[in-house]
């Protein structure tokens, strides 16, 4: 990993997005046409990749966080990013010598029978190696890297300057995600993913939440050889899942391993419990036998036992086109914003969920992902922070069925795993109730009571909308003016430098500190009143 000096990463992240700040603001200063915009975050994403791959460290896995959010960015700036792999150079071996016995408070060679030196993978936080133990067993060692924490740190104080900038002096659209709630959860990920403890025990909690199921590998760990820094595991031989001459040779078809992936990742993503983040295709092999085996624990989310509830009466009510119900489980997921109008949300719900199996099959997947994400940004919906990395996690398997099963529906191959796990998770009385609700004699009632309550509904979101745009719009006009008038204080004092004439340069720095403490608290008084606005 290129060991550059901490001043001149923090440099060269902080110069790029003040590049970028300023080409957005002056294409919307220009009024720039849709093909310019689309220009623009196109050169963004690709200078943001080359850095990405120039500094790597913690700014990889950033990246790697950033691209799964096409609900909130530009496509073509997605499209740059959305392929990037955790992959660097290893390290020297004797510095990773140094770290094995530093940790084991001895020689290497007196734990262990042979090392291979090797790396057999690395990525921008651990490397691993092959080695065998004194008994003969071979083990794969996975070593935190040398001198990444302090590289972590520097870009962990870095992305807290962009993000105080960019919620101080950024005017982000109502509904845009938290960037300090997603700052918080990313430190939280890494730095649980620089604990190598944190990982095993995440590796003992998956063999036994999975040790009745056969379909699942997951390597035997060696605690007593593992420590913060070094994780000493079975060595598991496997097929990679893109290998599809291997896949052919196995006793079950693509299919069948295809419906095996979800009958893993399914309860991950719907039941309370911790799920597998970062399933790529290093991640996850099969065994010669069609055994599904799972690596690399370090990143990881947790579903609550609140949001698994939740997300399991969305299904049921999905099931039962009871889409009232469907959009109050969006609503207590975090889905919705306050100003999103449920009627409008249980009409959309409704016609997407009324498409036919033979519509889907003759959409095109990207062509419906890319509808889907412009649904997203229209309506007033937002994907919740905390779900960042259970959406990833989707993505990557959704991505891995793809080109395992091409011939094959996601929700062909889904159908039948899912309803074994729904009679398996005891929600089938639940279901049967949502279904008797959904039936037209139950629904009359609840017409009827929601048609009596529908003039004051409609007065007072009427009068709330009303209310909450005036304002907003205050606010953002005030920033906007204030932001200019900065621009024009440091263009003065450009000038200023460049004729060599004091007066305008202090009439212009007087400027620019008057705008900027005028803009810091419209800031702050615009945050304050988008939090409590939604309570009056």
């Amino acid at each position: 990993m290129k060991n550059q000096s901490k001043f001149a990463r923090m440099f060269k992240v902080l110069s790029l997005f003040m590049t970028i700040i300023i080409q957005i603001y002056w294409y919307k200063l220009s009024r720039k046409s849709e093909a310019d915009w689309e220009d623009l975050w196109g050169s963004i994403g690709r200078r943001f990749r080359r850095l990405l791959f120039e500094l790597e460290g913690l700014l990889i896995k950033v990246g790697q966080i950033i691209s799964t959010r096409a609900d909130l960015l530009p496509e073509a700036f997605i499209k740059e990013i959305e392929d990037l792999t955790d992959h660097v150079p290893p390290s020297e071996w004797s510095e990773i010598q140094q770290v094995l016995e530093a940790e084991w408070g001895s020689s290497y060679k007196e734990k262990l029978l042979s090392i291979e030196k090797k790396a057999i993978a690395s990525a921008s936080i651990g490397e691993v190696y092959r080695g065998v133990l004194k008994n003969g067993s071979t083990v794969a060692i996975k070593v935190r890297r040398p001198h990444i924490h302090s590289i972590v740190q520097t870009d962990f104080r870095t992305l807290g300057i962009v993000i105080w900038f960019a919620n101080h002096f950024v005017p982000l659209p109502k509904g845009f995600i938290n960037l300090k709630i997603l700052f918080s959860e990313l430190k939280q990920v890494i730095e649980r993913e620089l604990n190598f403890s944190k990982e095993k025990e995440t590796l003992l909690y998956f063999r036994e939440r999975f040790n009745e199921l056969e379909i699942v590998k997951i390597p035997t760990v060696y605690r007593e050889l593992c420590t913060s820094k070094v994780l000493v595991m079975e060595w598991v031989d496997g097929i990679k899942i893109t290998d599809f001459e291997a896949i052919e040779k196995l006793p079950i078809t693509r299919k069948q391993l295809a419906q095996r992936l979800i009958k893993v990742f399914l309860p991950q993503w719907l039941e309370a419990g911790k799920f597998h983040a970062d399933p790529h295709q290093g991640n996850v092999l099969v065994s010669k036998e069609g055994q599904i085996i799972l690596l690399d624990f370090g990143m990881v989310g947790e579903i609550s036992n609140n949001d698994a509830f939740a997300f399991q009466s969305l299904i049921e009510s999905f099931l039962a086109k009871n889409y009232t119900k469907a959009v109050d489980c969006l609503s207590r997921l975090g889905f919705l914003l306050p100003e999103a109008d449920t009627r409008v949300m249980e009409k959309v719900l409704a016609e997407w969920m009324n498409l036919q199996p033979t519509q889907l099959t003759e959409m095109d997947l990207l062509a419906l992902k890319s509808e889907l994400n412009d649904m997203i940004q229209a309506l007033p919906i937002q994907v919740p922070t905390r779900f960042v990395f259970l959406g990833r996690s989707f993505m990557t398997i959704e991505g891995i069925i793809h080109h395992l099963a091409p011939d094959e529906e996601v929700l062909e191959l889904g159908k039948p795993v899912f309803m074994e796990w729904l009679m398996n998770a005891g929600n089938k009385w639940s279901f049967i109730w949502q279904w008797i609700q959904s039936q037209p004699v139950f629904r009359i009632f609840h017409s009827v009571t929601e048609f009596l309550k529908l003039p004051q509904t409609f007065e007072r979101l009427k009068e709330y909308e009303q209310r909450r745009q005036f304002k907003f719009t205050i606010y953002q006009n005030r920033k906007s003016q204030l932001f200019q008038l900065t621009l024009l204080g440091l263009i003065g004092i450009i000038i200023g430098v460049s004729i060599s004439n004091p007066l305008t340069i202090k009439i212009a720095l007087g400027l620019s500190v008057v705008a900027i403490i005028g803009y810091i608290f419209s800031s702050y008084k615009l945050k304050k009143w988008l939090k409590y606005m939604p309570l009056k």
